[in-house]
């Protein structure tokens, strides 16, 4: 049954997903600006399945927010199996199926801002599928975002079957 219903829930994102694109935008939708980001916690990351990779990937709970433009903000963490550490500030606008990167951190230890961010499709070819991910398993809900920071975080943290339980699209 769990198989079934993980199908499912795939089949049914992929064409909310496809719904988004053809959404009709907002003109007068503006973002806000991005809030920086915090300093960059390593404990307690919720891992993101990325089958066929060779890293493991990561969102750090405290970092994820809803902006007053609708955008999720988090950090994401990915682990190489040498130890080697990378993350990136992102967000992902749901109601275009889009996101953008706002800064990486740098192994000096500090946040290099993005000067000139671009949007890009969560379809577009990436040498990682973490961000489509995680508007699949939570972030999003079809072309809406998801009702909170902290229903993100328990959509992430959930079961397959049990993700977007109590979600509302805003």
């Amino acid at each position: 049954m769990h198989r079934k219903t993980a199908a499912a829930v795939l089949f049914i994102s992929t064409i909310c997903a496809a719904h988004a694109q053809l959404a009709p935008v907002d003109p007068d939708w503006k973002e806000a600006d991005a809030p920086p980001p915090a300093a960059l916690k390593l404990d307690g990351l919720i891992p993101i399945d990325q089958p066929g990779s060779s890293l493991r990937f990561g969102v750090e709970p405290g970092s994820v927010s809803v902006g007053p433009d609708g955008i999720v903000r988090y950090v994401v963490v990915a682990k190489s199996s040498s130890g080697a550490v990378n993350a990136i500030y992102e967000g992902i606008r749901c109601k275009t199926g889009e996101f953008r990167v706002y800064a990486r951190y740098n192994p000096s230890g500090t946040w290099v801002l993005n000067k000139d961010p671009l949007w890009r499709s969560l379809h577009d070819p990436q040498p990682s599928s973490h961000t489509l991910t995680i508007a699949r398993t939570g972030a999003c809900i079809g072309d809406g975002t998801n009702r909170s920071a902290e229903q993100i975080v328990r959509d992430l943290r959930g079961s397959v079957d049990h993700r977007f339980e109590g979600s509302a699209t805003r």
